[in-house]
């Protein structure tokens, strides 16, 4: 019996480990931290040996094959160790992807993953397709294929999930756009982490299919110095293109095999040029995949949106509150403030993962009266903006921030929580944040 090692009790890995143990692995979950009790009630059930609170050497180097969480970086030293006695070390989606025959759109990006995942299978599921959603969203991708029976999937790919692509395969791989993030994993080089994205064409043929965007430098770059096998579909809301998606006047045209106009921008649930090309995006891989016109214009023109990104909580005395806790990137939050149409309270700040705030310039002296600082340090903020508007205050939790933001906001002006860096200094996660603000704006 091959011996299956998972490193990480969270969604991923406790989802491999049912799926490995299904295979019939003799499987064993260490996570250095502790495990929810939610992932050690399934453990248990599913009768399978787990450790929390270490890494136990002699129970990991005997594996066949080890699946390490996403989160875990290559440089730590038990990784190392198992690279040194060769034992293959492979991500969720790698191992997971051996035991299904389905098709998958794998989406990858920096901003709008989650959006256009969310929406390409709504998209699927509303032209009857039979059709799951994972990656970084839902249940493990690893789990539906072990309880599931879904003919496609639709997964969120981190560039930490595609680091550890071998074979796995998106029949239609989706590129949403490419800014700096996570640089720290990637030594602060930007072309590693741009690679780290392309890898999700690593292995598509003549057959599969790469939608991207046009407009975007980093994407267009990359593609002119590297080859891809796939077919190439790309979609700008800057020109004209002779194939694939773009606007014309305030239509979203599609050229695939013949010319058709979609419907209109003003449309669409989700506003912003940003959400015109996730709808672009989503649009292509469902008509790929044979849905009707018809259904994909209907369905975008009722689609809900995501929780935490761009999500109107509520108005109070004429001031509208805005939850972009999802926005973790200067990238994202110059989407948000692109799309902010009155002047805005800016709630701010986290644990900064090498962010430079100068594209955000000329927004911020556009359309933001305020700056609202919610993180533990925030001297990169404070210097940056300091010159540029009039108030700038320091707070140090999600209730204090939103008192602080009701304060400072006027009839007819926007708070909006857009973070730009993570949430781990005062915050469980993004969701954690989100919600914290929801509620303070609910108890105002």
């Amino acid at each position: 019996m091959k011996r299956l090692v998972v490193l990480g009790g969270g969604e991923s890995g406790v989802g491999t480990a049912i799926l490995g143990k299904q295979k019939g692995f003799d499987v064993f979950v260490s996570d250095k931290g502790s495990i929810t009790e939610k992932y050690k009630e399934v453990l248990l059930h599913n009768t399978i040996d787990f450790e929390e609170n270490q890494h136990t050497e002699s129970k990991i180097l005997n594996a066949d094959v080890v699946m390490k969480s996403p989160g875990i970086p290559d440089k730590v030293a038990l990784i190392q160790k198992l690279n040194l006695k060769e034992v293959k070390v492979v991500s969720e989606i790698e191992f997971a992807s051996e035991y299904t025959s389905a098709t998958i759109v794998g989406i990858t990006g920096s901003n709008g993953k989650t959006t256009t995942t969310i929406l390409t299978h709504y998209l699927l599921k509303q032209g009857g397709l039979n059709v799951g959603v994972g990656g970084n969203i839902g249940d493990s991708f690893a789990k539906q294929i072990a309880e599931q029976n879904y003919e496609e999937y639709v997964l969120e790919l981190s560039s930490f999930q595609l680091d550890g692509v071998e074979n796995f395969n998106s029949h239609i791989a989706i590129i949403t756009n490419i800014s700096p993030d996570h640089l720290d994993r990637y030594d602060y080089d930007f072309e590693k982490y741009i690679s780290s994205k392309f890898r999700i064409t690593k292995n598509q043929t003549e057959k599969d299919f790469l939608i991207y965007d046009a407009d975007d430098e980093a994407i267009r770059n990359w593609l002119k110095n590297n080859k891809v096998r796939a077919k190439l579909i790309p979609f700008s809301v800057e020109k004209e293109l002779e194939y694939g998606a773009f606007l014309r006047q305030d239509k979203i045209i599609m050229k695939l095999n013949t010319e058709e106009i979609l419907m209109n921008v003003s449309e669409l649930t989700l506003q912003g040029k940003h959400n015109a090309k996730n709808a672009m995006a989503a649009s292509m891989a469902a008509r790929l995949l044979k849905v009707r016109k018809n259904t994909i214009a209907e369905s975008l023109s009722d689609f809900e949106g995501v929780e935490h990104r761009l999500e109107n909580v509520q108005k109070i005395n004429g001031v509208q509150y805005i939850n972009d806790s999802k926005a973790t990137n200067v990238n994202a939050v110059f989407y948000a403030l692109e799309c902010m149409d009155s002047p805005t309270v800016w709630i701010v700040g986290g644990v900064d993962k090498g962010n430079d705030y100068a594209d955000l310039m000329p927004l911020v002296r556009e359309k933001v009266k305020a700056i609202v600082c919610l993180g533990l340090d925030n001297q990169k903020i404070i210097e940056t903006f300091q010159d540029v508007v009039e108030v700038l205050v320091e707070t140090a939790g999600a209730e204090e921030a939103v008192k602080v933001s009701h304060k400072i906001a006027k009839k007819g002006d926007t708070v909006l929580l857009s973070p730009a860096c993570a949430s781990f200094d005062l915050f469980d996660s993004y969701e954690d944040r989100g919600n914290k603000f929801k509620e303070a704006v609910k108890n105002l």
